[in-house]
């Protein structure tokens, strides 16, 4: 029979603080399983003792540790759990709305859904109610704010001009308390989503009035912001699974500079802003634009060879493969690019991609992420340039908040320190001179 130790005898073993030991859980490094009595954890004995005679683990190239305690999301070497829910679960039978409100609270706005079959509920899309509507001062401000940039931007960037705009018609936006912030981040989301122009005006910069129910779901109203075509039930099923699935990825670097605004009591609107700020590098959320091009470079599927071997030529990566959490895969890929083939099997850029997973594959290359998922659900449903950004931003919204939410609970900013590894000091006089 397995011997198991609990956390503080693993984290003891180890020699580690408790909130390292559960970094190593969160990179794959450890395994764990819950106790009978759901209130702990429990550690494999001889896997701990291996770890122990090792040493501690080397730091994965490109991740440095930063431990933050949160009961939010989960992530493990191949799952990723909201306040314990398989996120796969949630992206299948219930919706962006319903998957905020848990992050927010903990709990879902209502139990009525439970109560239906999965295969009912995926059928269903309840409207997003009176709530997920911005005010018409934040309307105004946030769509004459993107309005005045110039043609031809990309769609996130209008969405960086919108926060703040909508921030300054909100003289509650301080107000910090539990309620008030979920109803900043409900209008904050709305807003966000439509203050943006309707796919066929993006290219003009305009704001004309929007021809989906402004109480509908989000996933319905941002479908028109990003394709001139009306949604198949197919394919608008998979937005809505798309914006579940992003809604948040623990401490993504997004999320970590979002909460350490939060810490420091920034409103929420700043905290958005600082989020989409971070997640818009091309390491981050910017990632998607880079495998939408790499699927649109390819005359077709024949084609896809040609352009990935140019790419690997350049000596530049593949976008759209690999991750720094997930060693086996992104489990999010999967559930996304099964949902784009059942909406849209006979696509011709769907095939495109098809074909550049194949060729990956054929290389040896790393699994697909996230990030083609969404480049292909972009392609697929002939969405404007960049449309697999502004999914990601919008959901990742409702995990800042969420992040803020449990770092306006804390009184102490979050302040990591450097290792200094500059010149060292000099001696009074000379340091002196250098002022």
């Amino acid at each position: 029979m397995t011997d198991f130790l609990t956390a503080a005898q693993a984290a003891q073993r180890l020699g580690i603080k408790p909130a390292t030991l559960y970094a190593y859980v969160s990179r794959g490094v450890l395994g764990r399983r819950r106790a009978a009595d759901g209130r702990g954890s429990l550690f494999d004995r001889a896997e701990v003792e291996r770890l122990a005679r090792r040493g501690r683990p080397r730091r994965p190239a490109g991740l440095v540790d930063i431990t933050v305690r949160s009961a939010i999301t989960e992530i493990t070497a191949d799952s990723l759990r909201y306040r314990g829910l398989d996120v796969a679960g949630l992206a299948l039978s219930r919706t962006f709305e319903e998957v905020a409100e848990l992050l927010w609270t903990g709990e879902f706005p209502s139990t009525q859904a439970s109560s239906v079959p999965p295969h009912r509920q995926q059928m269903a899309e309840p409207t997003a109610g009176p709530g997920w509507r911005a005010t018409p001062a934040a309307m105004a401000a946030g769509q004459a704010a993107q309005a005045a940039l110039p043609a031809g931007i990309l769609p996130l960037e209008r969405l960086q001009v919108i926060v703040p705009a909508m921030a300054a018609t909100d003289p509650l936006r301080l107000h910090l308390d539990g309620q008030a912030v979920y109803a900043a981040g409900r209008s904050i989301i709305a807003g966000m989503v439509d203050c943006l122009p309707q796919a066929a005006q993006v290219g003009s910069g305009g704001a004309g009035p929007s021809s989906a129910d402004p109480s509908g779901p989000i996933a319905e109203r941002l479908w028109t912001r990003l394709c001139g075509q009306r949604a198949s039930p197919g394919l608008l099923r998979a937005v809505s699974a798309a914006l579940v699935l992003l809604a948040d990825h623990e401490l993504a670097a997004s999320t970590l500079a979002a909460r350490v605004a939060a810490s420091v009591r920034a409103d929420p609107y700043a905290v958005v802003g600082t989020g989409l700020g971070a997640m818009s590098g091309a390491l981050h959320g910017g990632a998607s634009l880079g495998a939408e091009t790499l699927i649109a470079a390819a005359s077709g599927p024949d084609d896809v060879p040609r352009v990935v071997a140019e790419l690997l030529r350049r000596g530049e990566k593949v976008p759209g493969f690999g991750h720094l959490v997930y060693r086996g895969g992104d489990p999010r890929a999967g559930v996304l690019l099964d949902l784009v083939r059942r909406a849209a099997p006979k696509s011709g850029q769907l095939a495109v991609a098809e074909a550049v997973l194949a060729e990956v594959r054929q290389k040896s290359l790393p699994a697909p992420n996230m990030d083609l998922a969404l480049a292909t659900l972009a392609r697929v449903a002939g969405m404007v340039r960049g449309a697999g950004e502004v999914i990601f931003a919008v959901a990742r919204t409702a995990g800042w908040i969420a992040h803020a939410l449990e770092a306006y609970a804390v009184d102490s900013p979050l302040r990591p320190r450097a290792i200094y590894t500059g010149r060292p000091p000099a001696n009074g006089s000379a340091r002196h001179d250098a002022i």
